[in-house]
Parts: C-alpha cells; sequence; structure tokens
C-alpha cells in the first residue's frame, strides 16, 4: 500500500476544502478527492449571502445564528476581495409579521454576534428613501440591517487554493469507489478523469461529500449512516437589473418563507430561493417551472414592475444536505450541522459531516479538526480566523486602492475590467496578468473581458477545465456572453 496520508478527504465543496485547508495549515498531509468538479454542486448554487440567517430567530437557533453572525466578519477580512458588506431592506407587510417582532429580531440578529464592521438596523420611511421607489405604494415602513454577499464557488476555490499552497493534494474529477480499512488505514480506490485507477491511503478518512454523504457511506464506505440527512433542494433565477441602488431585498411571503432580491454581476438581479424536500441524484436538479413562478410572485407582489418568468436569463439549483431533525417542512429543517465520528479500536477513525451551510463553513473546519486532534499528537493549533485566503490580503475597504494600484501598474487596463479582476483575484491579478504590457498581451479576447490570459491562469492555478468552470464558477462571465462566445471558450480548451 502507498505511504499514506494523514486525512483523507472526500468531497470538493466548501466543506471539504474548508478542512482541507485547516488541516494542510496544522501540518498534516492531506488528499482531497471530488468526484466533479471543486465546488460544482451545492457549494457553488447558493444565494450568495454571508449571513446569520435572520428566519432562524423564529426557530429558536439562537446558536446557529450567534455562530453564523460572528462568522460574517471574520470572513470579510479573510476575503475582502469576493465578499463584500451588503445592505438589506425588509419592507414591513402588515399582513404577515407584526412590525413589533421584526423590530426584536432585528434587535436580536444586531447583538447576538457582535458587529465591528457592519453598520447595525435602521428604520425607513419607503416613500421618501431611494429603497422605495422600486416597490409598491403600499409599502410605507421598512427596515435595513447588515449582512454580507459572497462569490460562494471563488470561496471553495480559494480555499482549496490555500490548502494546496501548503501542500495538500487536490483532486478533481476523481471518483472514491471503494474505502476500506487494511491494517488500522484507509485503502481507497480512485478513478481519475482518464479512467485509470489508483489506490491511495489515509490514516483518517474524512465524508464531507454534501447531499452524497449518504450514498458515500452506502455504496463506498459500506456502512449505514448514523445521522439522517434531509435533501431540499433551493431554486434562483437571474432577471435583468429589477433596480438601481446598491442593496438588497427580503421579501416576507404568506406560507412563511422569505425571499431575496440582490443585486448580481452589475447587470442583474438575483432571486431566491425554494425550500423544497428532495429526492434522487443531486447531480439531477434543476430550477423547475413551479418554483419559477413561485420566484416571479414572490417579488412581484413587492415590486411596481411585474416580473415574469420570460425575463429570466439564468437559472440554477443546488440540493442542499440537511441534517434531518424531523421538522414538518423543508424550511424549518435546521441549517446546523452534526459531526458523526466513527473510531473503533483498531484505528482507521471516519468522520462525517452532515448538514452546515456556507457562513459557517470556518467553523466547522475547526470542529472537525478538534474532533480528529486525538489521534494527531501534538497538531497545530486553530490558526484560520486571522489568515487571509488567497488574495485577500488587503483591508477589507480597501478594493478601491488596490484597484488604483493595479492600473498603475497595468495602465492599458479600463477601470470595469481592473474593477472585476481586483473583485475576482484580489492581490493575485498580477499572476494572472503576468508581465502584459498591452491589452493585446492578454490574448484573444473571447468577450465580456474573458481572455485567454486569463483562461490559462483558471487552468493552470484553480483546476479549471471547462467553459462551465472558468465562465459559471471561477467566474460569471457567462451571464455577459453569447452562447458562440461561450462556444469558443471550450473549443479553445481542446
Amino acid at each position: 500500500m502507498p505511504s499514506p496520508f494523514d486525512v483523507a478527504i472526500i468531497g470538493g465543496g466548501i466543506n471539504g476544502c474548508g478542512i482541507a485547508r485547516d488541516a494542510a495549515g496544522r501540518g498534516l498531509s492531506v488528499l482531497l478527492i471530488e468526484q466533479g468538479d471543486l465546488g460544482g454542486a451545492t457549494s457553488s448554487a447558493s444565494t450568495k449571502l454571508i449571513h446569520g440567517g435572520l428566519r432562524y430567530l423564529e426557530q429558536y437557533e439562537f446558536r446557529l445564528v450567534r455562530e453564523a453572525l460572528a462568522e460574517r466578519e471574520i470572513l470579510l477580512r479573510a476575503a475582502p476581495h469576493i465578499i463584500r458588506p451588503l445592505r438589506f431592506v425588509l419592507p414591513h407587510h402588515a399582513g404577515l409579521r407584526p412590525r413589533w417582532m421584526i423590530r426584536a429580531g432585528l434587535f436580536l440578529y444586531d447583538r447576538l454576534g457582535g458587529r465591528d464592521i457592519l453598520p447595525g438596523t435602521r428604520t425607513l420611511d419607503l416613500h421618501t428613501d431611494p429603497a422605495g421607489a422600486p416597490l409598491q405604494s403600499q409599502f410605507a415602513r421598512g427596515f435595513e440591517y447588515s449582512d454580507c454577499w459572497v462569490d460562494d464557488a471563488r470561496l471553495v476555490i480559494l480555499n482549496a487554493r490555500d490548502a494546496a499552497d501548503r501542500g495538500a493534494d487536490i483532486r478533481p474529477r476523481t471518483k472514491c469507489t471503494d474505502a476500506r480499512r487494511v491494517d488500522a488505514h484507509w485503502r481507497l480506490t480512485l478513478h481519475g478523469v482518464d479512467g485509470a485507477s489508483e489506490t491511495a491511503a489515509a490514516r483518517v478518512l474524512v465524508n464531507a461529500a454534501g447531499p452524497w454523504v449518504s450514498t458515500v457511506l452506502r455504496d463506498v464506505v459500506k456502512q449505514e449512516a448514523p445521522t439522517r440527512t434531509r435533501l431540499v433542494k433551493g431554486s434562483h433565477i437571474v432577471l435583468p437589473r429589477l433596480f438601481a441602488h446598491d442593496r438588497g431585498y427580503i421579501f416576507q411571503n404568506e406560507d412563511g418563507r422569505v425571499c431575496f432580491a440582490i443585486p448580481y454581476e452589475d447587470d442583474f438581479t438575483l432571486i431566491g430561493t425554494t425550500d423544497e424536500d428532495f429526492q434522487g441524484d443531486p447531480t439531477d436538479a434543476t430550477c423547475s417551472t413551479a418554483e419559477e413562478l413561485y420566484l416571479c410572485a414572490a417579488v412581484g407582489a413587492y415590486f411596481q414592475v411585474p416580473v415574469s418568468p420570460e425575463k429570466i436569463v439564468w437559472r440554477y439549483a443546488g440540493v442542499r444536505p440537511l441534517h434531518d431533525d424531523g421538522a414538518t417542512t423543508a424550511q424549518e429543517t435546521t441549517r446546523d450541522y452534526v459531526l458523526e465520528l466513527d473510531s473503533p479500536p483498531a484505528g482507521a477513525p471516519l468522520l462525517s459531516v452532515f448538514g452546515g451551510k456556507i457562513t459557517t463553513f470556518r467553523h466547522l473546519a475547526e470542529g472537525a479538526m478538534a474532533r480528529l486532534a486525538p489521534f494527531f499528537p501534538g497538531l497545530g493549533a486553530a490558526w484560520t480566523a486571522g489568515a487571509a485566503l488567497p488574495g485577500g490580503n488587503f483591508p477589507w475597504n480597501g478594493a478601491a486602492e488596490l484597484q488604483a494600484d493595479l492600473v498603475a501598474q497595468y495602465p492599458f487596463l479600463d477601470a470595469a475590467l481592473a474593477s472585476r479582476l481586483v473583485r475576482t483575484y484580489g492581490t493575485r491579478v498580477p499572476d494572472v496578468l503576468g508581465d502584459a504590457q498591452t491589452t493585446g498581451d492578454l490574448g484573444r479576447d473571447f468577450g465580456a473581458g474573458f481572455t485567454e490570459r486569463e483562461a490559462g491562469y483558471l487552468h493552470r492555478s484553480e483546476w479549471a477545465m471547462t467553459a462551465d468552470d472558468m465562465l459559471w464558477r471561477r467566474t460569471k462571465r457567462g451571464l455577459h456572453m453569447d452562447a458562440a462566445q461561450i462556444a469558443m471558450v471550450q473549443q479553445s480548451l481542446r
């Protein structure tokens, strides 16, 4: 059997990559295995928020909300290029939750997790505040509070990149088909993108396969899941921009759910999400016609301008692997996580991750390492709370200054492209542009400012192998390109 890794991780979503980063930073040898693209499933299909979860207060999830609120500013400081503060407007709907309940909830929200950067709640007169202009006239009062926006797919990639920079072996498009305990180690059978088979070994196995966590236990590890998973589908739609300002909205719906409308990629509005129980292969999850109609109706009940499915320019769906706490409905199911450790006397521990949300991934990774620490005497202390992610080593409010420095170094960049590059790669933009001195040095522009040089960087440094990897996950340039331009990118990769 080959020389064993300390830790092998199945699953290259946010939790798997977060655990890989934490473990590698403590000096452990790490192998991460992902059957598809990194962040290619649930972790790139979120509502793109780092938030406490205001609605979870109604379910008395105070510990989860407190933990998530505390993470907002930790993550903002770690990745200010892909995370930024976002103010949310909550119009008061007289027929739904009473105003005193909303005010009380926001009072708790402001205080549970602590805030140094993000401003607190304020009350709005929607007939005079610009945020009220797109809304129907019956919404006269509202509240404004803080959370953060995140590029979720890039958050996954940056954790994987940092893990690799610290020595981890990151293997996307590699499937683990068998995992068994042999001589106090795990022996793993792996199949790569070329179909070739190989064997790897590890002292500890982490199952962070997201919606496939129970499938991995059953089909790969050959044991029953100790915790039940509830698969819940969340769908989103993207439309041309519905309002001009830079704040988002959170709308109450008559069914008790909430819906977000968020400025997205400059020219668009992102609307989500739904909560529906899901059966089947998570790979097959799509936004249904019924969900499109639901989301359009949910925001259409607030906006003056009609919102119809014909206007949708992009739709996506992801399946959340929630810890099944027996809740009556999908939206009431906890977003908390459970770490289940199977540690037989003969060795080869198995840690399985059930549930979780993108906001708490770093804290989850710390919790996972705390569970594994007894198997690695002398393991280093927790370290990620104060460490920047790749490209994020600048002040949380320093993007404009970084952009000015970039234009000074590369004067041929126009302001729009410089801004996008900073918001995507942060201080690592020079790694993307290299020695370019003119626009021509960047190679072919496939459209929307996406060039051959950027594509090369994504392939070389961020494991991107297809146009979808590059244009819909590493970047969102696909939203700004037509089908022919996207096809050119794919053809260039052959």
